[in-house]
């Protein structure tokens, strides 16, 4: 113990203070990888952990759930079909729904007495002394403590206006939806919400000893069809399909991230460890084992692993809280719960193992060239080594795992694995990393070639890069992932935003829009019929279309459902054919997106089974489409049946086109006149930048990754730049001995970045640009939209930043070398 202690001190300790730059920067790679997790883990856990704490919250005890196919609910007759089914001990009625401005949404909750016989977070404010001095306030209802409300406030919601009894806070009443919610006796919550005689729940406390499959199955019968009945988790868990994607992105970023660290992490030690090679002979020489030199080199990445990783969690979590608060109103409209910043317990420990692993296993490969190291040979130069050279067998190994993994890419994409489509991106980049080692000859040859043009310093610089294969390709391979990834991230995003964008391109025929939702969200939420009256009443309309969308369940997954009639403007009806539109309007079927098709098991000509609140309807599947569909599945039906089916009159949107010769922005600020304030207007345009809006707003981890995935690029070709300076300390004595200048030291280092940069740089765009093409074929399963493949403008730009990249990362290490002390350097060793 005493010996390894003294090991530590004199050589693991010394090493770290001596070299504190390439320390720091490995830490700092690690941290930003725990960050980034830590993050990905929050966001994921709010996602879903809000949705389940809510469900959670208001079920209680309840065994059963009896939900809406849509927010429209089901008669609140099913109730009572339902309370008298043996082995229900009670049947809760529930009615769950949101009011109040868009940016600022109150989930009123309507309860009756029965609900104190659910053992959930409102059990304290629903019994029956509790609703017994609600109900003596006029109008009264329980606020949140989130919702800043006062006892006595009065406050307008929808077409009543309520006076709040109490403020409920402490304990579980304030972690309810964060405290945003009102309570109100059913009632008056089915007519804040213009809803009477509608419900959104019923909850089933079973009665003890009750046989769970006969109590499905008989609660099942009663409800005949009318709505969906299952466990309250399985209604969390339809929710949570809307979000699936969001999730999974942020996953495979999180891979990608940690795929590329433990690259450049690799990368880093193995240079470190090159130069420590006189180091490693002199333990050689006085009988240290390579075991055990070995052992220490992973003790070290142990402990920078657990360092770094506990160092990013704190960081993740403030990134996390960030990357919530910027995600679009549109995700809160799919998980029907407010987005609360949650954080599962196992994400700081998962980020420090995953942080100290990747460390470790890159150590490890790197550290496996201690064992080609004998006390004589570790005293030779750099390039005079064995160590220097890489193996040909190595290399053939590389370039066979290349091509298993460009077949597994393939054979991914050809699967149609919808969203796990995405783990072929991995599959590529792992597959342009090893065909690059693979070409480590060519591409170092290429890279010399370049620098021999760059004068008589850059001659030099050449041979230096001849010399040292292993070191070059390590960073120039920094430069070329950093390239590639911007090219590949930035690429996709913006092909996808276009492409979606162009299939939404008929929102902007109309000249205005009228909705209950801003521009960038989704108007699912049902019109007055006096704004219907009002909007006619104005001068210079020319032609109304009335639509309406509706989030709804079918076969088990979310999606949304628009209601159309002839000429609509929505972009899933405007792309079908005449007779297709002709047959929908007729309402002989429904046409489909493909993802949604895809989830239900349905082609063009099956017959699908709906759930309505009218009872089970058979329909036919027109067609199946490409339709951006990111947050969930889309279908679209005749106005006419999806009135009649699910139970909601009117509309949710009004599509206005102006009479010849009428302005339409004057005719836009006349509607606005003649409608409340909470009504939106807005132009056709403004319709069509309010989804892109919201598109670019949801992929804000894309952009994070981006950050994340330069920065540790930056980090690592710093310190691969600096590590190689360190490699030729001796050679740059000796040529400043023999005469060089200090100038010359200075354009040699010069020329060999920019050999490196732009090499490395015409790497990563090859790279970049076979990944974002890949992107566009793995798109329609990963988005349910063609995405088309435009390589953009940036591309030149991209290629200029990682040339600036790698001139800026030499700048220090050539002052250095410049700097550099004769006497010192020629006696390094």
């Amino acid at each position: 113990m005493i010996a390894l202690l003294d090991r530590l001190r004199l050589f693991t300790m010394r090493e770290f203070t001596t070299h504190w730059g390439r320390t720091a920067a490995s830490i700092v790679v690690l941290t930003v990888c725990s960050a980034f997790l830590v993050a990905v883990i929050g966001i994921s856990g709010s996602l879903t952990g809000s949705i389940q704490r809510l469900t959670a919250g208001l079920a209680g005890n309840a065994a059963l759930e009896i939900s809406g196919v849509t927010d429209a609910g089901f008669p609140q007759r099913v109730a009572a079909d339902v309370a008298t089914v043996p082995g229900v001990a009670a049947a809760v009625p529930m009615l769950r729904a949101s009011a109040g401005p868009d940016s600022d949404r109150l989930l009123v909750l309507g309860v009756d007495s029965s609900s104190a016989a659910l053992d959930s977070d409102l059990k304290g404010a629903v019994r029956g002394d509790e609703l017994a001095s609600l109900l003596r306030v006029p109008n009264g209802v329980f606020a949140g403590a989130g919702t800043g409300f006062e006892k006595g406030q009065q406050v307008q919601l929808g077409p009543m206006r309520v006076t709040v009894a109490a403020v409920l806070s402490g304990g579980r009443l304030a972690q309810l939806n964060g405290g945003h919610y009102l309570v109100a006796p059913l009632p008056l919550a089915q007519r804040i919400t213009n809803r009477v005689g509608q419900l959104d729940s019923v909850l089933i406390v079973a009665q003890p000893n009750a046989d769970r499959a006969q109590l499905t199955s008989a609660v099942t019968a009663a409800v005949a069809g009318r709505a969906v009945v299952g466990t309250p988790s399985a209604r969390a868990a339809q929710t949570g399909n809307g979000i699936v994607m969001v999730r999974f992105i942020a996953s495979m970023g999180t891979g990608l991230a940690f795929v590329v660290s433990a690259f450049l992490i690799y990368n880093t030690m193995s240079m470190a460890l090159a130069g420590r090679r006189p180091v490693i002979s002199m333990l050689r020489a006085i009988g240290a084992r390579r075991q055990t030199i070995v052992r220490d080199v992973l003790a070290e990445a142990v402990a920078l692993g657990v360092i770094g990783g506990l160092l990013g969690a704190g960081l993740g979590v403030l990134a996390g809280r960030y990357a919530i608060s910027l995600l679009p109103g549109a995700f809160a409209q799919v998980m029907d719960a407010r987005l609360q910043y949650i954080l599962p317990g196992y994400a700081i420990p998962v980020a420090v193992v995953a942080a100290t692993v990747t460390n470790v296993a890159a150590s490890a490969v790197a550290a496996r060239q201690v064992y080609r190291v004998n006390p004589v040979e570790a005293l030779a130069p750099v390039g005079a080594s064995r160590v220097d050279v890489v193996p040909v067998l190595l290399r053939v190994a590389a370039a066979v795992g290349g091509a298993v993994l460009v077949a597994g890419a393939i054979l991914v994409q050809r699967a149609h694995l919808g969203l796990f489509a995405a783990a072929a991106l991995g599959f590529a980049l792992g597959a342009e990393i090893l065909l690059a080692f693979a070409c480590t000859g060519p591409i170092v040859r290429l890279a010399a070639a370049f620098a021999r043009r760059l004068g008589s310093a850059g001659v030099l610089a050449g041979v230096n890069i001849d010399r040292a294969p292993r070191r070059v390709w390590a960073t120039l391979m920094t430069v070329t992932i950093a390239v590639g990834m911007t090219i590949t991230i930035t690429g996709a995003n913006t092909d996808a935003t276009r492409s979606a964008r162009e299939t939404f391109a008929s929102l902007g025929d109309n000249d205005a829009w009228v909705a209950l939702s801003a521009e960038d969200m989704t108007p699912t939420t049902l019109l007055p019929d006096d704004i219907v009256r009002r909007v006619a009443t104005v001068p210079g309309i020319g032609r109304t279309v009335q639509g309406q969308l509706a989030f709804a369940s079918l076969g088990g997954t979310k999606a949304l459902v628009y209601g159309v009639d002839p000429g609509s403007n929505y972009s899933m009806f405007h792309s079908l054919g005449p007779d297709t539109q002709r047959r929908l309007l007729a309402g002989e079927g429904i046409v489909l997106s493909r993802d949604l098709a895809r989830a239900l098991k349905v082609s063009t000509g099956d017959t699908l089974m709906m759930q309505t609140p009218s009872g089970e309807q058979r329909t036919r599947v027109l067609e199946t489409v490409s339709y951006f569909s990111a947050l969930a599945g889309t279908a679209a039906m005749s106005l006419t049946l999806m009135r009649d089916w699910f139970q909601r009159p009117g509309s949710t949107t009004l599509q206005i086109d102006a009479a010849p010769g009428v302005d339409p922005h004057r005719l836009i600020s006349d509607i606005r006149a003649a409608l409340p304030p909470e009504v939106h207007v807005y132009s056709g345009p403004a319709a069509l930048d309010g989804i892109s809006h919201a598109m670019q707003e949801g992929l804000v981890l894309s952009r994070i990754m981006l950050v994340i995935v330069a920065f540790i690029a930056a980090m690592a070709l710093l310190n691969t730049l600096t590590l190689a300076l360190l490699e030729r300390r001796r050679e740059l004595g000796i040529l400043r001995a023999v005469g060089s200048s200090r100038r010359f030291a200075l354009r040699m280092v010069l020329a060999e970045a920019a050999a490196i940069g732009v090499i490395g740089a015409a790497l990563g765009v090859a790279f970049g640009l076979t990944d974002q093409f890949f992107y566009s074929l793995l798109a329609t399963d990963m988005l349910g939209i063609d995405v088309h493949f435009r390589p953009g403008p940036p591309l030149a730009v991209f290629t200029l930043a990682a040339l600036a990249l790698s001139l800026l990362g030499s700048i220090p290490p050539a002052l250095r070398a410049a700097r550099l002390n004769i006497v010192d350097a020629v006696s390094a060793d």
